[in-house]
């Protein structure tokens, strides 16, 4: 235990010596376990944690292609929704959303904002 005390404190004179050193040091920390905390919040909440839906295991995603434009993972037409809800027999449900930006406009300065235009059926799926 003494030399732990010993470490410590010659730590602290060192730190004292180089006040430059320590502040690059103190900063490289800081910036090293706030990034670390970010990444983690977002792994936890993304993939550790459950989905906050009844069924997780049974949503998909389906995704339009686009051969000219060479995008095979691109949004889909409301027209294409259309059929591929009328024509599937394989869901129990379908649901459409895409998000956008808006301009909100009245009292005051306009705000960008930044939202979803979903189909009516959206919220009774999830």
């Amino acid at each position: 235990m003494e030399t732990l005390w010993q470490d410590l404190r010659y730590g602290l004179r060192m730190m004292a010596k180089n006040p430059g050193f320590t502040i690059v040091a103190v900063l490289a920390l800081t910036l090293g376990i706030g990034a670390n905390t970010a990444i983690f919040s977002v792994i936890d909440a993304v993939i550790l944690r459950p989905l906050p839906f009844a069924s997780p295991d049974r949503l998909v995603t389906l995704w339009g292609t686009n051969v000219q434009r060479g995008s095979s993972r691109g949004s889909a037409s409301y027209p294409d929704f259309i059929d591929w809800r009328s024509q599937s027999h394989a869901f129990e449900g379908m649901a459409a959303w895409h998000d956008s930006d808006f301009t909100l406009t009245g009292s005051g300065d306009p705000a960008h904002l930044y939202g979803v235009v979903a189909s009516p059926s959206l919220f009774h799926l999830l």
